[in-house]
This record gives C-alpha cells, sequence and structure tokens, in this order.
C-alpha cells in the first residue's frame, strides 16, 4: 500500500482502513515510505513524470519494492502468487509503474486517484487491473492534464495521462476486450472489460462528482476533498485481488 505525494505510511493506513479487512480476510497489509528531502515529510514516489522530491531526483524506487518483497518474504510466511499492489495518487500511479515493471512478480494492481504517467510501460506478462477514480478530481484529473498543484508544489509541474488512456493500455495489453460492460448503482459506475486472457481482468470504478480521495476511506486531512461513502475501495480491490493469482 503505497501513500500520496507528500502523505506518510501510517497516514494511508488510517486513510484507507486497508488493515481492517486485512485483519478480516488473513493477509498481510504492507506500507513503506517513500523518500524525501527532509527524510520525514513530504514523500514522493518516482513513478514516470510525477512526483515532486523523487521526481526530481531519480531514485530507483521499482528496485526499493522489489527489495522490500525480498525483504518481506525472508521474515514471513509469503504466497509469491499473491503480491498484490494498490496506492492513492502518487502511489497510484507508482502502483501502474510497478505493474509495468514488475509484472513477474505482482499478481494484480489496484491504483486508486492515480495516472498511468510512466515514460514507457511494458509488463512481462499481463497483469490484471482494478482501478478506482473520482470525475470531479482536480489534482489527478479523470481526464487528464494539469493538475491543480501545477505550480503550487515544486515537482508538480506535469500533465497527466487520462483514466481512458491507462485502461486502454491495460486492456491491450491483457488481450481484453475495448468496450466494457456497464452497470451503475447511484454515482458509481462500473466498466468491466470483458474476454480477457485467460485468468487476467480489467475494471474501473469511476465515482460521478467524487474528488482526490480513497472511496469508502476517510480525510486523510481537514482541508482533503471527501471521501464518497461508495465503493468501499479497500474491500472491494481485495475480492479482485483475492480471485487473482499470479499465474504460473
Amino acid at each position: 500500500m503505497l501513500h500520496g505525494a507528500g502523505g506518510l505510511a501510517a497516514q494511508v493506513e488510517q486513510q484507507t482502513g486497508l488493515s481492517e479487512v486485512a485483519d478480516q480476510a488473513g493477509f498481510l497489509a504492507v506500507y513503506p515510505n517513500g523518500g524525501g528531502r527532509l527524510g520525514t515529510a513530504l514523500l514522493t514516489w518516482n513513478a514516470g513524470t510525477c512526483c515532486g522530491y523523487a521526481h526530481q531526483t531519480g531514485p530507483d524506487d521499482v528496485a526499493f519494492v522489489a527489495a522490500l518483497l525480498d525483504q518481506v518474504a525472508r521474515d514471513y510466511a509469503v504466497d509469491s502468487r499473491r503480491i498484490y499492489v494498490t496506492g492513492m495518487s502518487n502511489g497510484g500511479m507508482m502502483a501502474y509503474r510497478l505493474g509495468c515493471e514488475l509484472a513477474d512478480r505482482i499478481a494484480a494492481i489496484a491504483p486508486v486517484s492515480g495516472a498511468l504517467d510512466t515514460v514507457t510501460c511494458a509488463p512481462s506478462q499481463p497483469v490484471p487491473v482494478i482501478a478506482f477514480h473520482g470525475t470531479a478530481d482536480q489534482k489527478v484529473r479523470y481526464a487528464g492534464g494539469d493538475s491543480s498543484l501545477a505550480g503550487l508544489r515544486q515537482g508538480d509541474e506535469r500533465a497527466d495521462r487520462s483514466v481512458a488512456e491507462a485502461m486502454s493500455f491495460w486492456t491491450r495489453r491483457d488481450g481484453c476486450a475495448a468496450t466494457p460492460t456497464r452497470s451503475q448503482q447511484g454515482a458509481v459506475r462500473h466498466d468491466v472489460y470483458g474476454s480477457c486472457a485467460s485468468g487476467v481482468a480489467v475494471e474501473l470504478y469511476s465515482i460521478e462528482g467524487a474528488g482526490h480521495a480513497w472511496p469508502g476511506g476517510t480525510r486523510p486531512r481537514n482541508e482533503a476533498d471527501a471521501p464518497p461513502p461508495a465503493p468501499n475501495a479497500s474491500e472491494v480491490m481485495w475480492q479482485f485481488f483475492a480471485a487473482h493469482p499470479r499465474a504460473g
């Protein structure tokens, strides 16, 4: 579980409620910290064209996560076919990047309010993807383009790719139908891209009118966007993850 730009591991644990889901379902939830100039504040991940200190200095955060997975496997009994990555905002972008570069180790990814901002993406094998994004997100815009943070924070002058571009890439790579089967409950629109390669799936939850937030979670700070009550992203993504172990 990867925090957003400027966030912390402990903060995103509280924001997402993922540990409660882990306790109920019996899986390990791991919350690493990214890097920052100050060491313990304004932490970011090098997700390609974003964000902040990590983007400016270019640390190999893919290698860091790979080493982290090695350490967790030494410390705990880990099923190597059931390693999953999710993240919020910059962490969601990093989840996309890890899907691109660690497809031989990661069974599925679940970006939340993130963009596929990698310079190149060439996963070695298909990767199941479930994504969540508010249509009124101004920090990582649903339709792509300049973030509302541009010019306010050094290193955030960027133009994100749209959610549609991310879905188009992964459906092509995973051999899925280009047109999804769509259902809607209230403000929640659920797209399922069917007929994917064996054992692979791509799904998108679009929350109409929602901003930059973790669906079903809490505000990490008072000034943050209000999280939509549905879907509960942590619970939904775990159901998706549990259904998709890594092939091979």
